[in-house]
């Protein structure tokens, strides 16, 4: 007997990637199955604005703080554009994601949310948009 999505889920893949690997198309779980592929997309765009975020988060703070910049703050610069770039050479297609405006809009509120609360300079201090561009952002050496 096969294991249902939600009482088990990683015993539900493994049977699901067996009933696939074997050809049995008729016994496979469908539904479930297109959902977690759609969901490995969303994942990969999730981590991708989470490490945009903490690399926005520690540009805010580079710019606001200037007096506090230290080899910490570039390190964690440096870790997280390496990371986003090594993401978007394997990735290609979340590159599309760097550029749209909603997608950016709230990676930006998160940074600035996350700037705030390890700052304690006014959320309203830090502009609505974006400050600098994509380029700059991801760029080896850029610093505002």
């Amino acid at each position: 007997m096969l294991t249902a999505y939600k009482t088990d889920i990683v015993a539900w893949a493994k049977e699901q990637a067996e009933l696939l690997r074997s050809g049995n198309l008729s016994a496979i779980d469908i539904e479930h199955i297109a959902e977690e592929i759609e969901d490995v997309g969303k994942s990969e765009q999730r981590e991708l604005a989470n490490r945009m975020a903490v690399l926005m988060t520690h540009l805010l703070k580079w710019e606001f703080q200037p007096a506090r910049q230290g080899s910490s703050w570039e390190r964690t610069i440096r870790e997280q554009r390496r990371s986003i770039l090594r993401r978007l050479k394997n990735t290609p297609s979340l590159k599309s994601s760097l550029y749209d405006y909603e997608w950016l809009a709230d990676v930006w509120l998160d940074a600035r949310l996350a700037a705030e609360k390890e700052t304690q300079i006014d959320f309203d201090k830090f502009p609505d948009e974006c400050l600098w561009p994509m380029d700059s952002i991801l760029m080896e050496n850029w610093l505002p």
